[in-house]
């Protein structure tokens, strides 16, 4: 009798101690995986998967720096608007005869999509921390100065990378692989590794828990919650960045709508990845599981005939709903 009830509570609180939040992506990201090898035969090819991996580059990387960002109490509309304005300042640079090596101008111009996505995410943050304005009016109105500045230099229409040279030393970065992977996948994982490293296994990835949890209590606690949202929007321009490195060379082109609706796609796989969007949890592989299920939506979408391609949005628009119905009833169930 003894045994028996000792053995009992502890079975019950293994199953507790499992964040359902945290394993929901993975599960989900399984069935969609079970549900498209019954949806079309080539579904489950793995020069499906790997096309699919790679498509999500661009939102996954933008969406593990929104992790940092939305896990610390903040949000951000600008990034696709953001993405458009690297990426045109990118490639006007390399259209210029300043540097005649093609490789010397690849690498001048990814130092300064680099900085340019630093440049931008601390004015995101600093418009925020210092002028006291709310994310989501601020990164509002940092969308509309972005996407205007990008129309200006496009002059409504199309920037095209024009040397040839430059884009025979660029396009691989898109196309080419290693050893049968692609590089924006490796990208992705390699993006997610450090992104998890700092989050969990650094003192700054703690004070961005600590601050998105509680603010007041973070800044008694010594934490300065201006510098860390400071920070997390810088990262966030850092990832912007990062995904223009690879946007660029597969299309070699930009317009001024370019990364439209990409902030709701990458707010839509943080969600679904489990990180709260009050704030306080992040979970980075979750947030690329996220990135991976809305791709794989779209790739049975466009296999099947059985949604059309186009209401793509319309479901992205539904899963956000969804998730949060879901975090709010796992939160109120623990």
């Amino acid at each position: 009798m003894t045994d028996t009830t000792t053995t009992t509570p502890q079975r019950r609180n293994l199953w507790r101690d499992v964040d359902l939040r945290a394993v929901a992506p993975f599960i989900a990201l399984a069935l969609l995986l079970v549900l498209g090898s019954f949806a079309h035969d080539n579904f489950l090819t793995a020069n499906n998967l790997l096309n699919v991996m790679t498509r999500s580059a661009y939102i996954a990387i933008i969406a593990i720096g929104a992790t940092f960002v939305i896990t610390a109490g903040g949000l951000d509309l600008s990034v696709g608007a953001m993405t458009a304005f690297i990426a045109s300042l990118a490639i006007m640079f390399m259209n210029s005869d300043g540097i005649a090596n093609p490789l010397t101008m690849v690498l001048a111009a990814t130092a300064l999509m680099l900085a340019i996505g630093m440049a931008c995410g601390l004015t995101n943050g600093l418009v925020i921390t210092l002028g006291k304005i709310e994310p989501f009016i601020a990164t509002l109105g940092m969308m509309g100065i972005y996407r205007g500045l990008t129309t200006w230099l496009s002059q409504g229409g199309a920037i095209t990378l024009r040397n040839p040279d430059v884009q025979a030393i660029y396009r691989p970065v898109y196309f080419g692989n290693l050893f049968g992977i692609p590089y924006p996948v490796l990208a992705i994982f390699v993006t997610a590794a450090i992104a998890a490293f700092i989050l969990y296994r650094t003192s700054f990835g703690r004070h961005v828990i600590a601050v998105g949890s509680n603010e007041d209590v973070a800044r008694y606690s010594g934490i300065s919650v201006a510098r860390v949202r400071t920070m997390t929007y810088l990262i966030q321009g850092l990832c912007v960045a990062g995904a223009c490195l690879i946007y660029i060379p597969r299309l070699s082109s930009t317009t001024a709508t370019t990364g439209t609706m990409w902030e709701l796609n990458a707010i839509t796989a943080v969600v679904v990845g489990g990180t709260a969007l009050r704030g306080g949890v992040g979970r980075v592989w979750g947030t690329v599981a996220g990135a991976f299920i809305l791709e794989i939506i779209g790739n049975i979408m466009l296999l099947t005939t059985y949604v059309s391609e186009y209401l793509l949005g319309a479901i992205q628009g539904a899963i956000v709903i969804v998730a949060m119905l879901v975090q709010r009833s796992l939160t109120r169930k623990s």
